[in-house]
Parts: structure tokens; sequence; C-alpha cells
């Protein structure tokens, strides 16, 4: 996640923390969907990305809701993390209608293959946004996931959606912010199908400009960015990936911040021992917001339409803003 975000004096700390608790992580199981989720199916699969003259073969989890998707959202874990610590959010995106991929994204890797830029991942990233370019074809690595995961599911007859959504949690937000922005460089089909992001307390690496690379190309061209971000702090980098959105996005509007958020909130119940020592344990008025807003505008993403409900001035935003529970978050003028 990042435990993970902040000065290197913090990365060093939670990359101890990770290495300690390999074992822990690689045999943490969650166990069934809470009842809310009980129509979400959850399978476990892998998928291949290509690492420079090599192919890795990633875990990945893929979330069916009940009936037909009406899009897919790519939900992104943060730095020394994995897809289960954003299941409790996989799980909401999918009950509320949407065909979740969750993928692990290396921690370190001998050829920079790493979710957060260590050194420089972009050729990486590049061949992540591949598999999005390329989701129309079924014999392509997305599709071979997909068709993977939905004969374990017993959910044959599904196609993947046309439209997209992208949503990372904190060293995955400047991953999903920059393959976007891949996305419109180098591939114009893709592109078109890509709605808009959500970012989860986004962290900017220490090397280069990922974020805000990504961020500038997505930004003008129709396509919603919102941020639900937390405090200051060690775990994300003094805010820096929320200070980028509200200097790269120009709108009045990119999201809010939760007043005593923690960075874990993105997690919420799946995350762990690990996440609340390094970060913060979350609280469950913070998660509950936080999840209620990313669904919220990723319908908004995918319909094309605003909620009032879940913009500044509307009836649940503005329970929460006074009471103190979120501040609003303006864009560059």
């Amino acid at each position: 996640m990042v435990a993970l975000g902040g000065s290197m004096r913090a990365v060093h700390a939670v990359r101890t923390l990770a290495a300690a608790s390999t074992a822990t992580l690689a045999l943490t199981a969650l166990g069934p969907l809470s009842p809310a989720h009980a129509a979400v199916t959850r399978v476990q699969t892998t998928v291949e990305i290509r690492c420079a003259f090599t192919v890795l073969n990633q875990s990945a989890d893929w979330y069916f809701p009940a009936g037909a998707p009406q899009g897919l959202v790519w939900l992104q874990h943060g730095f020394a993390r994995s897809n289960d610590n954003v299941a409790d959010l996989a799980s909401k995106y999918a009950a509320a209608g949407y065909l979740v991929f969750a993928p692990t994204l290396p921690t370190a890797n001998l050829y920079g293959c790493t979710l957060q830029n260590l050194g420089n991942n972009t050729d990486f990233l590049g061949n992540v946004a591949d598999l999005f370019a390329k989701m129309s074809d079924p014999s392509d690595k997305l599709g071979r996931s997909f068709a993977k995961a939905k004969a374990q599911a017993g959910r044959s007859d599904l196609a993947l959606p046309g439209a997209l959504v992208f949503s990372g949690h904190s060293a995955g937000g400047e991953a999903v912010g920059y393959v976007a922005g891949r996305l419109r460089t180098d591939s114009p089909a893709a592109w078109a199908r890509l709605r808009g992001l959500v970012l989860l307390d986004p962290v900017k690496s220490f090397i280069g400009n990922n974020l805000d690379t990504g961020l500038k190309a997505v930004d003008g061209t129709g396509r919603m960015v919102r941020t639900i971000s937390g405090p200051d702090g060690t775990c994300n980098n003094s805010g820096s990936g929320t200070d980028a959105v509200q200097a790269d996005v120009h709108a009045p509007f990119v999201g809010v911040r939760l007043t005593d958020g923690e960075h874990t909130d993105a997690e919420g119940a799946s995350t762990d021992a690990v996440g609340t020592l390094a970060c913060g344990t979350p609280q469950a008025k913070n998660v509950e917001a936080l999840q209620t807003f990313a669904v919220a505008w990723a319908k908004d993403a995918f319909s094309g339409t605003q909620t009032a409900a879940y913009l500044p001035g509307g009836s649940y935003y503005q329970s929460k803003l006074g009471a103190g529970l979120i501040e609003t978050l303006a864009g560059a003028s």
C-alpha cells in the first residue's frame, strides 16, 4: 500500500515490516464475503504481464456482480500490498453492478517491473496498459485471465464490458493515472473505453513524475478525475498525490479529504496488522464515506452523470461536510 509512501525512512520501515510478514501476507485467506456482498463472486486466478524479456504470472482477482456487469473497474492496491488488501472495496464495486479486476503488482523486481517507481517502471506500466489496449482480443493476456475466471465462476456467457474506470490506492493511484495517460497516447481504442479515475489517497513516487504525467494527459479530456484522500502524513508522502491532483486537474471540484482519515481507509475490512501498524487503523465512519463516494463517483463516470447527492451541495455530501468528516478539494483554476 504504501506503507509506503512517506519519507525514505518510512519506506525502509515499511519494507522491513513487509519482509517480516511475507509469509503471513502470502498465506492470508479471506473468509466468506459478508451478507451484504453475498451476491458477489470472487475468483482468484492469474494474469500474464510482460516484464523486460520475461513474462510475469501475477495473482489476479476477479469479482463478478450478480447480473450482467455494467462496466469494468480496474482496482489497484498500493505499495508493499496485494490484491487481498482491496477485497473489501472490490466487493463494494461489484455489489454495485461492476466487474472488478484486481491484480497484484510487484513491490520489487530485478528488471524494474514494479508498482511504485523505484527506478524507472514506465516500460512495465506500459505493459500493464497493454492489457487494456488489447482487452477486446479474448486470446490476449487480459482476455485469457478473464476466461479462466468466468469459467471458475460459472459465468461463461459473459463478455468483458466495453467501459472502464480505473481506481487505485496509494502508489496504485499513481499507477492507474499513468496507465490512463499511456492509453491516451498509445491506444485510441482503449482510451475511448475509459470513463474516469477514482484515486484513493494517491501517492507520488520519489523518482520520476508518473502521476503528474498521467493526470496531465487525462486533464481536459472529459474524463472524470476524483480523489478521496486522508490528512498529510508519512504514509501518503505528505499528501503528494493529492497535491498533484489539485495542481494538474483543471476542475472546480476534484474530491474530498477525510479530516481524520487513515491511509488504510481504502483497505477497510481487508487491511491487516502490517497496514495498521505502519499506517493506522481505519474507522468505520471513514471507510463508509470512502466506499460510498468511490462507488457513487464510479457510477457517475460510467453513466456520464453527476449525481447531486454526492457532490458539494447535495444531501449525502453536505451531511458529511456538516459533521466535519470531509473537506472539499478544489482543482486548478
